[in-house]
């Protein structure tokens, strides 16, 4: 695997290693398999088939489905013509898909059969959509897409097209306003490959489970490990417990999921955490991992190597990693709580959000990030992307931490949700890393609710695991040992799920929003 050519192309992997090892597996999904030289076909015919549609450079494609290889083969094919594909989360509602397919511009829309009546409704709200081709899961009969690369001639890169083409538009799960259109260059995309690879590779024999939804770039760009290495990727169109076993059953021994899933694993019996302790690779990330639950996780699977990551859309996906032996380091405990230190070829320094003045190692401020992995901008937004790329190329995260003297970042909360109580600044994390010791704690976030006397105070809001229960003053009593006391919340709320947006992570907005609307001031 080391001595292929360092790729400049999107294209260039998956041509190497249909000439190299052509009668290797590539690609697994459901009942369907193909190799290398297979797929590579498929990629060539489905180029030639969008260059049939009218597709050129410049152009945007999109991808509505549930995870799909289709989609994969899009994104590249795509790339070959210097056009981009634009992956819509398939979770959102008819007007919500409307907005995304007519904000990316598409010209051609490739749509999975369970999703064609939410098109059919909202067709004649596209009007920039001049192709529709439907693509079932199994390419049983009636498969537009599959007749479309049936029907096309294989064909080769356009030679007009340059690395700094946009490949992919992948919408941001933004809590607020519209989603943005993320602009992601074949540069960009290649230079994620290679540095959020750094620490870990594929032994002979090793399958990548590719379990996350692609419209995320936890399923996107971690697609792309497998086609780099040569290695066979098991896709699942789900990622629910059935179809993770399954993978995992077909040999799928590395993968990328978010927390949760562990926790659900867990709590599925010893039949489950035994079939997960195949797995040599557990990369997790997207959200925040409870302590209590990592502990768990590591002491049921000593053999499994955890990769905690931290990174955005924005950046390609990974941008910091807390490696292996970080995670079972007895002598550097507090360090489970942090993200890791930066891959390759990404800077990071913290700032001042006020005075934006670089801060002094280990004090609080923004995390601000350069690499080669950042994004063109925000399609269609000049305006909102000089909001977070300075003149000399530095990425505003808007998201606020430290970084300790060892380099490690710790990520503490979102600029926009610190909450400032009595001029304190209080990060929620650290409370809710707390509140999740609690055994009766499943789950737990921490926002900032409106108050007379201090501006805002802590607020807790908590689910329990089941059989457990828990009083408000007896969980603020427990903060109360560990917290100073501005930091404890003053009231806690005990629900039975918290909410989650299509990619997991806890929807702080809709947890303060009844507490700040009709406000004059809110920090939803």
């Amino acid at each position: 695997m080391t001595d292929a050519p360092a790729p400049q192309y999107l294209d260039d992997r998956l041509n190497y290693w249909a000439q190299v090892t052509p009668d290797v597996e590539c690609m697994s999904y459901l009942e369907r398999s193909w190799t290398f030289g297979q797929w590579h076909e498929r990629v060539r015919r489905c180029a030639g088939a969008l260059r049939q549609a009218g597709v050129g450079r410049g152009d945007v494609i999109a991808f509505l489905d549930k995870n799909h290889p289709a989609c994969v083969e899009m994104t590249i094919a795509a790339a070959m013509l210097g056009a981009a594909n634009a992956v819509i989360n398939f979770r959102l509602a008819g007007a919500e898909i409307d907005y995304a397919i007519n904000d990316s511009g598409a010209k051609l829309l490739v749509v999975g059969s369970e999703l064609l009546p939410t098109i059919d409704q909202i067709k004649d709200q596209l009007p920039g959509v001049q192709t529709i081709w439907e693509v079932t899961p199994d390419g049983a009969e009636g498969d537009e897409y599959e007749q479309a690369l049936g029907q096309a001639e294989q064909i080769d890169r356009d030679p007009a097209v340059t690395p700094d083409d946009v490949v992919l538009v992948m919408y941001s799960s933004g809590t607020t306003g519209r989603p943005k259109g993320v602009m992601i260059t074949q540069r960009a995309l290649i230079a994620h490959t290679l540095n959020a690879h750094d620490g870990w590779e594929f032994d002979p024999g090793d399958k990548n489970m590719v379990a996350m939804p692609l419209f995320h770039v936890g399923g996107t760009s971690y697609v792309q490990f497998g086609i780099h290495d040569g290695v066979p990727s098991v896709m699942t169109r789900d990622p629910d417990g059935a179809s993770l076993a399954g993978a995992i059953l077909k040999g799928a021994n590395r993968t990328f999921l978010v927390p949760a899933v562990l926790a659900q694993v867990l709590q599925a019996g010893p039949d489950a955490i035994k079939l997960f302790g195949a797995l040599k690779t557990y990369c997790y990330g997207a959200s925040p991992m409870p302590l209590p639950l990592l502990r768990a996780a590591m002491a049921a699977w000593p053999d499994t190597d955890f990769i905690q990551v931290y990174g955005l859309t924005e950046v390609c996906g990974v941008a910091t990693h807390l490696m292996p032996d970080d995670h079972r380091d007895a002598d550097h405990p507090e360090r489970l709580v942090s993200a890791g230190t930066p891959v390759p070829g990404v800077e990071v320094k913290i700032v001042d959000p006020a005075t934006l003045e670089e801060v002094p190692v280990g004090e609080h401020g923004e995390i601000w990030m350069r690499t080669p992995q950042l994004m063109l901008g925000f399609l269609n937004k000049p305006e909102a992307t000089a909001e977070v790329i300075t003149d000399d190329g530095w990425f505003r995260t808007g998201d606020m931490g430290k970084v300790d003297d060892g380099g490690y970042v710790f990520v503490q909360d979102r600029l926009k949700d610190m909450i400032i109580s009595g001029g304190e600044n209080i990060y929620s994390p650290e409370i809710e890393r707390v509140l999740a010791e609690h055994p009766a704690v499943m789950e737990v976030a921490i926002i900032g609710v409106p108050d007379d006397t201090w501006g805002e105070v802590v607020k807790a809001v908590v689910s329990l695991n089941e059989g457990h229960t828990a009083t408000e003053a007896e969980l603020i009593d427990y903060c109360k040992e560990s917290l100073a006391s501005y930091k404890c919340p003053k009231s806690v709320d005990i629900v039975e799920l918290l909410p989650r947006n299509p990619t997991g992570k806890i929807l702080k907005r809709d947890l303060r929003q009844p507490y700040w609307q009709g406000r004059e001031s809110s920090i939803v």
